[in-house]
């Protein structure tokens, strides 16, 4: 259940709603499209009620649109007459996300996990409209589709369109001109991603066995392959927490997305 959610998506921007998994941020977007109603507050999308803007967007729902047992081809043609403002984009948008077309005549239960997202892409953004909501667009897709992606929906942010998209993978944070950080507590942060990125402390990296839990915000690191990742105190030296002796490297770096993430989420939205 989602609780204290207040956010403004602007128009002609891409809105990314990140948080962990089983956080709501599918329920959200349900919200924001209609299909699900707000036990308190008020939802405004284009300016009026969710339900009366259906027509008006576009909603991609991870891992629930397509129907197995019929092919790619007539997932499209099903999708199509569902939609008032389809178009007839789709194989342009699947060549751009480096889908076989020939494979529009299977059955989408033969699909691999990355194919499904394609398609689902392709019929999602094969609409003219001014909203875009896409459910955690990017999972199961390579990092190369990904870039590609994120190209597409820059160019439509670009041409006036408006996109709320939700993630729990930190690269998608490079997209967004506004995020939105979802804990199960509600909204832990708003802002660019440049300006959260710049209030993550900076990060102690440790590889080996030492003890750094009294340099660290609330003694806490997180698991990496090769290191442990905490948050600089305030009050510490850097230049002290990296003189070790016990043979365990510590270096103090500046934040990436991913730290990002687990300080806004795991620090910050636990405060």
């Amino acid at each position: 259940m989602l609780e204290v959610v207040e956010f403004d998506a602007d128009e002609g921007e891409i809105t990314l709603l990140m948080g962990p998994n089983g956080v709501g941020k599918t329920i959200l977007l349900s919200c924001l499209a209609g299909g699900l109603r707000a036990s308190e507050g008020d939802i405004s999308v284009l300016g009026d009620h969710p339900e009366a803007t259906k027509e008006r967007l576009s909603f991609m729902l991870q891992d629930t649109m397509l129907v197995d047992e019929l092919t790619g081809r007539e997932n499209v043609a099903f999708f199509r007459d569902l939609h008032p403002r389809s178009t007839d984009g789709v194989e342009s948008v699947l060549d751009r996300l480096d889908f076989e077309v020939d494979a529009l005549g299977q059955e989408v239960r033969d699909y691999s996990g990355g194919m499904k997202r394609k398609l689902e892409l392709a019929i999602s953004l094969n609409v003219d409209a001014p909203l875009f909501l896409l459910d955690e667009p990017t999972a199961a897709l390579d990092m190369t589709t990904v870039e590609t992606l994120h190209s597409l929906l820059a160019a439509r942010r670009d041409a006036g369109e408006t996109i709320i998209l939700s993630s729990h993978l930190p690269g998608d944070a490079d997209l967004a001109d506004r995020i939105v950080v979802l804990t199960e507590d509600g909204v832990s942060a708003v802002g660019s991603p440049e300006d959260l990125l710049a209030e993550v402390p900076p990060v102690v990296l440790v590889e080996g066995p030492g003890d750094v839990s009294e340099s660290v915000r609330d003694g806490r690191l997180f698991e990496g392959e090769i290191h442990r990742r905490g948050f600089l105190r305030a009050d510490r030296d850097p230049e002290a927490v990296t003189d070790n002796t016990d043979g365990t490297a510590i270096q103090v770096r500046d934040p990436s997305y991913t730290d990002m993430f687990n300080y806004y989420v795991h620090l910050r939205g636990n405060q």
